[in-house]
C-alpha cells in the first residue's frame, strides 16, 4: 500500500471512530438528560426554603414540621427579538403570607454555562440568597463561586443598584469582591444575577393567597420551553 493510500485509511479510520465515540456521547446524554433534569428540580426545591428564608429559619420551619407553599410559573421576556424564558418559584408561608420568590437563570462562564437560583424578597426589591446549581468553572479558581462565602456578598443587595465586581476587597453596598484569580468567573455570576433581576423583577407580582396562583404547579417535571426555538432562550 502506498504511503498516499496509507494516510487516506487512517484518516477514514479516525472519522470512523470520531463519528462512533459522537454518536455513543449523544445516546448517553439522551439517556441521562431527563434524569440530570429531574435531580436539578429537586434539587432547587430543596434549596427554597434556605434562599427565601435563611438557612436559620428554614431550619426552625423544618424542626416545627411546617413547609413552604412553592409553586412554579414562567416569566418570558423579548428583547431584541429572542424571547428568555425564565423559571421563577414563589413562596408563601404557612400561614399564606407570601415570603419571597426564587428565580431560575443561566448564562455563559468562563468555561461554559452556569446555572444560578437567585433569591429575591416578595417585592423583588433585595436578594435574599444565592446557589449555584451547575457550573464547570475551573478547579481551584472560577469553581470557588460556589463557595458560601463568596455567595454570601450578595445576600442583602439591593436590587435597585447594578452590581459591579472590584479587585482587592473593600466592596461597597453595590459591589462583590472578586475571587481572586478568577475576576471572569465573578463577573459572569454577577452579570448573570444583574440580567434577572433587570428582566424579571418588575414582574414579581406579590399576593398573600397562594390559591390565586392554582393553575400553576406545586413542581414541574420538565422545564418550560424545552424546545423553545432558535428565537428563544430560556433558564
Amino acid at each position: 500500500m502506498s504511503l498516499k493510500n496509507s494516510n487516506l485509511a487512517q484518516a477514514w479510520l479516525v472519522l470512523l471512530l470520531a463519528t462512533l465515540f459522537g454518536t455513543a456521547l449523544a445516546g448517553i446524554q439522551a439517556k441521562l438528560g431527563p434524569v440530570i433534569e429531574a435531580n436539578k428540580i429537586k434539587e432547587t426545591m430543596a434549596k427554597i426554603p434556605g434562599l427565601v428564608l435563611g438557612e436559620d429559619l428554614s431550619a426552625e420551619l423544618a424542626a416545627d414540621n411546617q413547609s413552604l407553599t412553592i409553586k412554579s410559573r414562567v416569566i418570558d421576556v423579548k428583547k431584541n427579538g429572542i424571547t428568555k424564558f425564565y423559571t421563577v418559584y414563589d413562596a408563601w408561608l404557612p400561614e399564606g403570607k407570601m415570603i419571597g420568590h426564587v428565580v431560575k437563570a443561566d448564562g455563559q462562564g468562563y468555561a461554559d454555562k452556569i446555572e444560578l437560583l437567585v433569591g429575591l424578597d416578595a417585592q423583588g426589591k433585595r436578594i435574599t440568597g444565592l446557589f449555584v446549581l451547575d457550573q464547570k468553572e475551573t478547579p481551584g479558581l472560577g469553581a470557588k463561586i460556589m463557595e458560601d462565602a463568596w455567595r454570601g456578598q450578595f445576600k442583602e443587595k439591593s436590587t435597585e443598584k447594578t452590581l459591579s465586581v472590584v479587585k482587592g476587597g473593600g466592596a461597597k453596598e453595590d459591589e462583590i469582591d472578586a475571587i481572586s484569580g478568577a475576576t471572569i468567573s465573578s463577573r459572569s455570576v454577577t452579570g448573570i444575577v444583574n440580567t434577572t433581576i433587570a428582566n424579571v423583577a418588575s414582574q414579581l407580582q406579590v399576593t398573600d393567597n397562594p390559591a390565586s396562583n392554582s393553575k400553576t404547579p406545586a413542581v414541574q417535571t420538565e422545564e418550560p420551553g424545552k424546545n423553545p426555538g432558535k428565537n428563544k432562550e430560556r433558564s
